[in-house]
């Protein structure tokens, strides 16, 4: 059996699909010869020379087409580049029909991606489909990849604020500590909270799931919302957020835009499942803020929760400095890599027969039927199929894919990404937490210290509606979301 990790080619993404430690853990699957193959500088971004590969027993592949030739098992941070998308690129081609292919693969916003793999006659697998149940969440790459991005979101932020975040107490005087919200509770958002108050802010929050205001003041965050008979009954089934009224949403609004004028952060988290990101701070809100605010749009890869958000950019409006990079868990590239890596390591144990010591896809298995996107040429998956073109008219759909820090494919597709407007990028960079499948608020985070009364756990099922950069959750607009 081959395991091929290559390279990833699209713009800006640093992470790797594998670490030393689960190639060492590749080779011992319980299947006849093992091989992992890693092209040369596959690993370079996230700080992993080829050495440390080839040391752990990896044969080093001196381009993508020899990494991919004959494999079994391709894993990606990233979907593949398919024809026409990225000049002569394609990533699709070289490999083998019946060959799985692992990773967060933007399914629901690159349908013509998914049309490709089938008639590549790939195996297909989107990870942002993963099953939100206790067995599935080490493999959640959405509730991995988020939890890190709202770490780094807090560490941009206070790099960009010119203020200390605690409370100093010297003898020259008192400065005070850094007023930050965080709206959206969901993976991102609550690891947002716990680094936020470690870092000695004070913090409040947001959601219009009610689960959300314990899991909140868990952390030492005062919880912001209209808590109505409306509010009460906001939370469907499986812990997603339902729509709400308009006359809440107006509510929720003015009590928002009275909170956020006060606050000297602001990190916005909220995504809804294929469709843009619900603006929930406007033009005139980012007005009313102190000129030396911070806005740190989590959801910029989809159009932003911000209306004045850039892609990819750190812009000054108002005299409030608005963070908008896309791809943030790339941004942490070597702990973002390590935990995707064991996400696919402990997805594919799920497809190695013992007994036969070959790959086996066991349909009967809810964690591999829920991911799989395609089988014999078919798209079989309930969520997209319906929305896929038809079979032999795959081709890019101008929207880069995959991975909770999904970004771009060019540099050309930030021409046409998301502008002042808050408009949905158009061009080639999209999210990795894109993925419109899980809800990822809730109330367990994978860095909530318990030294701030967190709950820790890694992918735990969250409530709400992460990339780079990503998990859902709901914001204080009442539009059912999913966080980055």
């Amino acid at each position: 059996m081959k395991i091929a990790i290559p390279k990833e080619r699209r713009h800006g993404e640093a992470r790797v699909a594998a670490s030393p430690d689960t190639v060492k853990k590749l080779l011992g699957l319980p299947a006849d010869k093992v091989e992992v193959a890693v092209e040369t500088g596959a690993g370079d971004g996230a700080s992993i020379p080829d050495d440390q590969f080839k040391n752990a027993g990896a044969t080093i592949a001196k381009d993508y087409a020899s990494c991919v030739k004959d494999a079994d098992v391709v894993f990606k941070v990233r979907r593949p580049i398919i024809k026409g998308e990225q000049g002569n690129t394609d990533e699709l081609a070289p490999l083998k029909k019946g060959a799985l292919l692992i990773g967060n693969l933007d399914p629901t916003q690159s349908p013509e991606a998914v049309r490709a793999y089938a008639d590549a006659g790939v195996e297909a697998f989107a990870m942002e489909f993963m099953p939100r149940i206790s067995r599935a969440q080490a493999m959640d790459t959405l509730s991995s990849q988020a939890n890190l991005a709202g770490y780094r979101a807090v560490i941009d932020a206070s790099a960009q604020f010119k203020r200390g975040f605690p409370m100093m107490m010297t003898a020259a005087g008192t400065v005070p500590p850094a007023k930050v919200l965080v709206m959206g509770a969901g993976v991102a958002g609550l690891q947002a909270i716990a680094t936020a108050r470690r870092l000695g802010g004070v913090v409040s929050a947001t959601d219009v799931r009610p689960a959300a205001k314990e899991q909140v003041e868990s952390l030492g965050a005062s919880f912001v919302a209209v808590e109505d008979e409306e509010f009460k009954e906001a939370e469907a089934a499986g812990g997603y957020a339902k729509e709400m009224s308009d006359a809440y949403k107006k509510k929720q609004a003015e009590l928002i835009a009275d909170t956020i004028k006060k606050m000297d952060v602001v990190i916005t988290t909220a995504l809804i499942p294929g469709r843009e990101a619900p603006k929930l701070v406007t033009a005139d809100m980012v007005k009313s803020m102190k000129p030396g605010s911070i806005i740190v749009d989590l959801a910029v890869e989809q159009g932003g929760n911000c209306a004045l958000s850039e892609f990819d950019q750190v812009v000054e409006k108002n005299g409030v400095t608005i963070v908008g990079y896309a791809n943030w868990p790339s941004r942490l590239a070597v702990s973002a890599s390590s935990l995707y890596a064991r996400n696919l390591f402990n997805f594919l144990q799920l497809m190695v027969d013992k007994e036969s010591k070959q790959l086996k896809v066991n349909m009967d298995d809810q964690l591999v039927s829920g991911t799989r996107l395609t089988q014999d040429g078919e798209v079989i998956h309930e969520r997209v199929k319906d929305s896929v073109p038809a079979k032999g008219k795959g081709g890019p759909s101008g929207k880069d894919g995959g991975g909770s820090g999904k970004a771009a494919s060019s540099d050309a597709g930030k021409a046409s990404a998301t502008k002042a407007s808050g408009t949905k990028a158009s061009g080639t960079k999209t999210s990795a937490s894109k993925s419109g499948t899980t809800k990822s608020s809730g109330g367990k985070t994978s860095g909530g210290s318990k030294a701030s009364g967190g709950k820790a756990s890694g992918g735990n099922k969250t409530g709400g509606s992460t990339s780079g950069g990503s998990s859902a959750n709901s914001s204080g607009s009442g539009a059912q979301g999913k966080e980055s």
